[in-house]
């Protein structure tokens, strides 16, 4: 049965996308069978993938709508070697039509009790508002993936999701929690960077993931070329960190490969 992770923050520009789609990536070279959900209307997540949004016949519009199955609506990025169910434009008018619906924050929860055989993983790429998309996703997640830079007004913007989450899990879902907090665009050579990481494990001990994703010209290239960067550049020092990530949270789940689980 699937993991689902969100891969939240409600700061913007924290590298939310770019952990999604290389850690799906990752996950896919090590064997594990994963799903991506966009559920940021800007669909950052879905052109990282290799997929056109505006190509988009179905999307996560479709499925929160009611109007489509997850099988239905996913369609298999090739090149990154997982599923995505992709998201556009559309996904912006979803917030207010939802508010008129009945389940209107569990709905995707409902969608992916569906196919939660088909993957080992499911990651949801949250947009960085705590908005009824937002809530979609984390109502769906048995926990959340914080990536975060190691700077002073990233550790404000945290204490505010730590709060949101405690509010989800006290009144819309008792799975939720916090699996870990992933240090991205990290560069040891900043003093404030070293400090700031210091901080967050003696606070948070072991929620800090081990690995950490340095600042790398080729994963922020990747996208522009629709691919992941764990794709597009294997021996970058950002793939393999990602890949190195991908490890770790398989084995901090304990999860075995699809082959395995099936034998």
């Amino acid at each position: 049965m699937a993991r689902i992770f969100c891969i939240a923050n409600q700061k913007g520009g924290v590298g939310k996308t770019t952990t999604c789609v290389n850690l799906a990536a990752g996950m896919a070279r090590i064997g594990r069978r994963v799903l991506v959900v966009d559920l940021d209307p800007q669909g950052n997540a879905t052109m990282g993938s290799g997929i056109d949004k505006r190509t988009l016949e179905l999307s996560v519009y479709d499925v929160l709508l009611e109007a489509a199955t997850i099988p239905e609506a996913r369609r298999r990025s090739d090149k990154a070697g997982y599923d995505l169910l992709g998201a556009n434009r559309e996904l912006a008018g979803a917030e207010v039509e939802l508010v008129a619906l009945e389940r209107r924050q569990g709905r995707l929860k409902s969608a992916l009790a569906a196919v939660r055989d088909d993957y080992d993983f499911v990651l949801i790429d949250c947009p960085p508002s705590l908005s009824l998309l937002t809530l979609n996703g984390l109502c769906s997640a048995h926990g959340v993936i914080v990536p975060m830079q190691c700077e002073y007004f990233a550790l404000e913007g945290l204490s505010d999701l730590v709060n949101t989450i405690k509010q989800v899990h006290a009144n819309l879902n008792r799975d939720l929690e916090i699996i870990g907090l992933l240090r991205v665009m990290f560069d040891p050579r900043i003093t404030l960077q070293q400090q700031v990481s210091e901080q967050l494990k003696a606070h948070f001990g072991g929620k800090v993931f081990e690995t950490v994703i340095p600042r790398n010209v080729r994963l922020a290239e990747a996208p522009s070329y629709g691919v992941p960067g764990v794709v597009f550049d294997p021996a970058s020092k950002g793939a393999v960190a990602f890949v190195d990530f991908a490890r770790e949270m398989v084995a901090r789940l304990g999860a075995a490969p699809a082959a395995a689980s099936a034998a």
